[in-house]
C-alpha cells in the first residue's frame, strides 16, 4: 500500500511538471539615461543589463537550439517615457537577408519581433517587428482573430550591420501600449528572430506547436515598478489637395481633417475620424458576376481597418456596408430619366471605443453616422429636375462585451445596430458567442447563437442562426464536426454580410500534419472533409460533397507544392440560381481539381504556377471548366522588385440563369454558355530607403459570356428544358457580356516624421460593358481604350502630434523661464546689496 502510494505521488507529480509551462523571467531595471536609437550598442544602460539568450527553434525544426554563430542575446530598460531594446543578432552578414518593403510588408528580409503582453493573460499581444532592412511592422494579436497588421502605432527603431552579424535597438512609448497602473508590474514577454534564408523562426521562451495558442509560451518581464499610463493623446491633422478630370471635365477639391486617439483609461483607446477623407483609398477590383449573390470587395478604408479585432468577434461587421450604396428605390415617372444615381454615400465621421480591463473583459463600441443622400431624375418634356431621398441621415452602431478567461477560452456578447431616420429600412443583430478550450489546450469547442431583427415598412421579421463545432486540436491528427442552421429570415446585411440564409448544414473534417521535419520535406499536411447540406425550411436534401487537400514545403530548396480535389456527389439542388423563392436547379456530379507549385522567394527569380479544371459527369450535359494561373516575380535589387501575374479561365457549355433575359411572366430562362476570362495584374515597389518609396499596381480585368442560341426553360423538377427557339423568337434581350476593366496607381510615400506622411497618388481607370461577345481580347481591348478615362491625382500630408511631446516643451519652457527668474532675483539681490 505504501509503495503504491508513493508511486501514485510520484505519477501525479511528473503528470504536473509535464504539463507545466516553464516561463523564462527576464529582470529589468529603471534606466536615468534612455539610450541613443541608433543601432549602435554603446549606451551605458547596455553594458549592466541582464541578458536574455538561448533562442530555441520552433520552426520548421522544433526544439533545436541556437548556435554560437548564429545566437541573439536581448537587453531591456525602461523609465517614465518608454520601453527600450536591443539585441545582438549574430550571423554571417553577407547571409543575411534584407529587402526593403513598405511598412508591415515582410519581403525577403530577417526580422526581430517583440511581443508584449502588459496583462500577462497569453491572449491579447501587441507585436513589433523590425526587419534588418529597417523596416518596421506591428501589429495586434488575439488567439480568435489572429494578428491585426492594419493596426500601427508611433514608435522608434534603427538597425545596424555589423561584422559578425545585425543589431536592432528600439523604443516603444508607453502611448502605444495599454497597461494598468499598478506599482509593481508582470509582463508577458517573447522575443522572435527569423533567419529568412532557412525559413527558420526562434524564440526566447520555447514554443510547443502541437497544441495552445502561441501567446501561452510567453515569458515574464520583472522589475517594472511605478510606471504610469501617460495621457494617449494623439492627433493627426491632415490635409488633400484632389484634381480629377474625366470626359473632358476637370474638378479640384481640398479637404482639411482630423483623426484623434484619445486614451480614455489606462486600458481604453477612443479613435475618431472627425472629418474623415477616403479619397486615397484603393480601386476595387471589379469583375463579371453572373451569379445570384452580391459582389463584395475588401476594405480599403485605414480607419475601417485598423484596431477592429474585437468588432469582428462573430462575423457580423462587415465594414464596407458604411457608407455603400444607397437603400432606397428610385422611383422613375413617364418621360423621366435617372441622371445622377449615387454608388455611395458620404460617411459624416466614425469612432470607435476599445480595450480591455485586467481581468480579461473587453469592451468595444463603434459608431458612425452618414449622411442624407438624393438621386436626381429629369424630365425629357420639361426638363426638370427632381430630387429623391435613396438614403437617409444613418446611424451604425456595434457594441461588443468579450470575457476571456483560463488564457485560452472567451465568451462574448455582440449587438449590432442600424438605424436610418423615416420610414427606411432598420436592422439590429445581436449574437451570443463561445469559444472554450480545455486546460490542457488539447479540445476546442465553438458555439453561437444569433438572432436578427429587421423593421421595414414591408417586411418587419425575426430571424435565427446558430453554429457549433467540436475539435481536436492538438498532436499530428486533427478532426472536427460541425453544424450550420439559419432560418429564413435571419438577414444581418445592414451591417453585416450573409450571401445566403436558409440551409441546415453538418460538416465532418479529419487532417494530418508534420511538427518535425522529414529527410525531404519542412511542412507536410492533408485534409480530408465531408459535407451534407439541406434548406432549413423546407427541410429537403440540397446537396453532398466531399474532397480533400494536401500540401508539401521541401526541406532543402524550399519550394512549396501540392493540390485539391472535391466532389458533389450525386444530385445537388441549388434554390438560388433561379432568383425564385423555392424554385430549385438540379446539377449532378461536379468534380473540381487544382494543383500549384510556388517555387522559393528567397531566390532572385522565382514564380508561382496554379492550374486545375471542373467536371460534370452527367447525362446531356457537357459542361467543361480549365484554368491556368502564372506569376513570375523579380527581387532586381534589395530595394526593387516586380511581381507579374497572368491568369485565363475558360468554361465551355456552361448552364445558368439568363441575366437579361428574363422578361417572360411565367417562365425562368437560363441558358448554355461559354465565358472566357483573362485577367494581367504588374505591383512593383522601389524603397529608397525604409521612409522612402514608390510604388505601382496596375490590373487589366477582361471576361466576355457567349450565350449559345437555344433558350432553355427551368420546370418545376428542376431540370432543364430545351425550347429549340432563340432569344430573338422569343422577344428576349441577348445575355452575351463583354466586360472590361483598367485600373492603374502609381504611388509616392514619404515619412518625413514619427507618424507624419505624405503621399502622392496618381492613377487612372477605364470600363466598359456592352454586349459585343464575339470581340477578342484585343478587340475589346481596343474598345476599352476608346471610353473616357479617369485621371485623378491628390497629394496628402498628415502630421503626427503627441500630446506629451507638447506638455514636454511647455514644461521644459517653463523650467526655464523659472531659471531666468531665478538668475534674475539673485543678480538683482546682489546689486542692492551692494
Amino acid at each position: 500500500m505504501t509503495f503504491r502510494l508513493i508511486l501514485i505521488t510520484l505519477l501525479l507529480l511528473f503528470s504536473f511538471f509535464a504539463n507545466a509551462q516553464e516561463k523564462k523571467q527576464l529582470q529589468i531595471e529603471r534606466t536615468n539615461t534612455p539610450p541613443k536609437i541608433d543601432g549602435i550598442l554603446d549606451d551605458a544602460v547596455w553594458q549592466t543589463a541582464k541578458e536574455a539568450k538561448g533562442f530555441t527553434q520552433f520552426r520548421p525544426d522544433a526544439g533545436v537550439k541556437d548556435s554560437t554563430e548564429n545566437r541573439t542575446i536581448v537587453k531591456m530598460t525602461y523609465d517614465d517615457k518608454a520601453i527600450y531594446v536591443a539585441a545582438y543578432l549574430y550571423d554571417d552578414p553577407s547571409k543575411i537577408m534584407r529587402q526593403l518593403t513598405s511598412r508591415d510588408n515582410f519581403g525577403q528580409a530577417d526580422f526581430f519581433g517583440l511581443i508584449l503582453n502588459p496583462n500577462n493573460d497569453a491572449q491579447n499581444d501587441t507585436e513589433f517587428f523590425v526587419f534588418s532592412s529597417g523596416t518596421q511592422a506591428d501589429a495586434v494579436a488575439t488567439p480568435s482573430n489572429g494578428e491585426d497588421f492594419g493596426w500601427n502605432a508611433v514608435w522608434d527603431s534603427a538597425v545596424k550591420i555589423n561584422d559578425d552579424g545585425w543589431t536592432v535597438e528600439m523604443e516603444i512609448p508607453y502611448r502605444a501600449l495599454r497597461f494598468s497602473n499598478q506599482e509593481v508590474q508582470t509582463w508577458g514577454v517573447q522575443f522572435h528572430r527569423q533567419f529568412r534564408r532557412y525559413r527558420s523562426q526562434y524564440t526566447w521562451n520555447a514554443i510547443d506547436i502541437t497544441k495552445g495558442n502561441i501567446g501561452l509560451y510567453h515569458g515574464e518581464i520583472t522589475g517594472l515598478k511605478n510606471i504610469e499610463p501617460p495621457t494617449r493623446l494623439a492627433f493627426y491633422p491632415f490635409s488633400t489637395g484632389i484634381v480629377n478630370s474625366f470626359d473632358g471635365d476637370t474638378e479640384t477639391d481640398l479637404k482639411f481633417g482630423l483623426d484623434v486617439k484619445y486614451g480614455i483609461t489606462e486600458n481604453f483607446t477612443l479613435d475618431m475620424t472627425l472629418v474623415p477623407d477616403f479619397s486615397q483609398a484603393g480601386f476595387d477590383n471589379l469583375s463579371l458576376n453572373l451569379g445570384p449573390f452580391e459582389q463584395t470587395f475588401s476594405e480599403q478604408r485605414q480607419f475601417f481597418t485598423e484596431g477592429v479585432d474585437l468588432f469582428n468577434k462573430g462575423n457580423l461587421f462587415f465594414s464596407r456596408r458604411v457608407g455603400s450604396r444607397p437603400t432606397g428605390q428610385i422611383t422613375v415617372n413617364d418621360n423621366e430619366v435617372i441622371t445622377d444615381r449615387p454608388n455611395t454615400v458620404k460617411v459624416l465621421n466614425a469612432a470607435k471605443v476599445s480595450g480591455r480591463t485586467k481581468k480579461g473583459l473587453g469592451i468595444g463600441f463603434f459608431n458612425a453616422i452618414t449622411e442624407k443622400t438624393y438621386a436626381t431624375t429629369r424630365d425629357t418634356i420639361t426638363g426638370e429636375y427632381r430630387d429623391q431621398l435613396v438614403e437617409p441621415l444613418s446611424n451604425y452602431n456595434i457594441l461588443v462585451l468579450d470575457q476571456q478567461f483560463n488564457q485560452n477560452s472567451s465568451v462574448s456578447l455582440v449587438n449590432t445596430n442600424v438605424t436610418r431616420n423615416g420610414h427606411f429600412r432598420d436592422g439590429n443583430v445581436t449574437a451570443l458567442l463561445a469559444d472554450i478550450t480545455n486546460k490542457r489546450n488539447t479540445y476546442n469547442l465553438l458555439g453561437e447563437v444569433k438572432m436578427s431583427n429587421i423593421n421595414d415598412i414591408d417586411d418587419n421579421s425575426t430571424g435565427f442562426s446558430t453554429f457549433f463545432m467540436a475539435r481536436k486540436i492538438h498532436g499530428n491528427y486533427r478532426y472536427s464536426f460541425d453544424h450550420s442552421y439559419a432560418d429564413t429570415k435571419y438577414d444581418i446585411n445592414d451591417l453585416g454580410l450573409i450571401f445566403r440564409n436558409n440551409y441546415n448544414n453538418f460538416g465532418v473534417d479529419f487532417g494530418h500534419r508534420i511538427f518535425e521535419p522529414t529527410k525531404n520535406f519542412i511542412s507536410r499536411n492533408w485534409n480530408t472533409y465531408i459535407n451534407y447540406t439541406r434548406l432549413a425550411d423546407p427541410s429537403v436534401f440540397t446537396g453532398f460533397g466531399f474532397g480533400g487537400n494536401i500540401n508539401f514545403q521541401l526541406k532543402d530548396k524550399l519550394h512549396g507544392f501540392g493540390g485539391n480535389i472535391n466532389m458533389l456527389a450525386g444530385k445537388q439542388y441549388d434554390y438560388f440560381e433561379a432568383r425564385v423563392n423555392n424554385r430549385f436547379f438540379i446539377y449532378e456530379n461536379r468534380v473540381n481539381g487544382n494543383v500549384y507549385f510556388s517555387s522559393n522567394y528567397n531566390k532572385v527569380f522565382a514564380y508561382d504556377i496554379n492550374t486545375g479544371g471542373v467536371l460534370f459527369f452527367e447525362n446531356g450535359r457537357d459542361t467543361k471548366e480549365f484554368w491556368i494561373g502564372l506569376s513570375p516575380r523579380a527581387r532586381i535589387s534589395d530595394k526593387f522588385s516586380l511581381i507579374y501575374s497572368f491568369d485565363i479561365n475558360r468554361v465551355f457549355k456552361d448552364r445558368g440563369y439568363a441575366n437579361n433575359s428574363n422578361s417572360l411572366d411565367d417562365e425562368i430562362v437560363f441558358g448554355q454558355r461559354d465565358q472566357s476570362t483573362i485577367v494581367n495584374r504588374l505591383t512593383g515597389t522601389y524603397s529608397f530607403n525604409p521612409f522612402h518609396s514608390l510604388g505601382l499596381t496596375f490590373r487589366n480585368y477582361w471576361s466576355v459570356v457567349d450565350y449559345e442560341d437555344d433558350v432553355y426553360f427551368l420546370q418545376e423538377n428542376g431540370r432543364l428544358f430545351n425550347t429549340n427557339t432563340t432569344y430573338a423568337d422569343l422577344g428576349l434581350e441577348t445575355s452575351d457580356v463583354n466586360f472590361s476593366t483598367w485600373n492603374l496607381d502609381l504611388n509616392y510615400t514619404w515619412q518625413f516624421a514619427p507618424g507624419s506622411f505624405l503621399t502622392a497618388l496618381y492613377r487612372n481607370q477605364l470600363f466598359n460593358s456592352d454586349r459585343e461577345a464575339s470581340k477578342t481580347y484585343s478587340e475589346s481591348v481596343n474598345t476599352l481604350f476608346e471610353q473616357p478615362i479617369l485621371h485623378s491625382f491628390s497629394l496628402r500630408v498628415q502630421y503626427f502630434i503627441d500630446y506629451n511631446n507638447i506638455k514636454r516643451i511647455f514644461k521644459k519652457k517653463n523650467n526655464e523661464s523659472n531659471q531666468l527668474s531665478s538668475v534674475s532675483k539673485k543678480i538683482n539681490s546682489q546689486f542692492y546689496k551692494s
